[in-house]
C-alpha cells in the first residue's frame, strides 16, 4: 500500500523546487523537522546525498530530475515501523507541477515499499508527509505575506 499526500502552494514552481530540491536543507519542514544531520560528503543536490532526520530517520538521496522536478530518496533505516528489519525497497518521492491557470505549484508526495503490515505504515507515513507539505505551504505563505 503506498503512501500519497498533495497540496497546492501558493508560488511558481521555480520557487518551490529551490525550496526542496535540496536534500540537506528542510528548513521550511519547521517545526515537524527538529535536526537535519549531514552524513558523509555528498552534496545535498547530489545522488547519494545522506542524512539523519529527527535522530531517527536515515535516509539517502535516489535522485533528483531537475527536468521534472522530481526526487526520490530511500528511508535506510528509522523508528518502527520504517525500521530497516519491518521494511524494505522503501523509496519516497517528491513531485511538482505547475498549475499554468494561475502560477501556483501543484506537489505531490508518495512512498512505495515492502513490509509485512503495509497499512501501519501508511498510517504512521501520510500523517508526517501531509504536516510536511502544510509547512512547505505555510513556508511560502509566510514569505508573501512578510513581501
Amino acid at each position: 500500500m503506498p503512501c500519497y499526500n498533495s497540496i497546492v502552494i501558493n508560488a511558481p514552481i521555480d520557487q518551490v523546487w529551490n525550496e526542496v530540491r535540496d536534500f540537506h536543507h528542510l528548513d521550511w519542514g519547521r517545526p515537524f523537522i527538529t535536526s537535519l544531520k549531514v552524513v558523509g560528503d555528498v552534496p545535498g543536490d547530489q545522488v547519494g546525498a545522506k542524512r539523519v532526520l529527527n535522530g531517527a530517520f536515515e535516509e539517502t538521496l535516489q535522485e533528483l530530475d531537475e527536468s521534472r522536478y522530481r526526487l526520490s530518496y530511500s528511508i535506510d533505516d528509522g523508528p518502527e515501523p520504517v525500521s530497516s528489519s519491518s521494511v524494505t525497497s522503501y523509496i519516497g518521492a517528491i513531485r511538482l507541477l505547475p498549475i499554468t491557470a494561475d502560477d501556483t505549484t501543484f506537489v505531490q508526495w508518495t512512498s512505495q515499499f515492502q513490509s509485512d503490515d503495509p497499512q501501519l505504515v501508511a498510517d504512521f507515513c501520510n500523517p508526517i508527509y501531509a504536516a510536511l507539505l502544510a509547512s512547505l505551504r505555510d513556508h511560502f505563505h509566510r514569505q508573501t505575506s512578510a513581501g
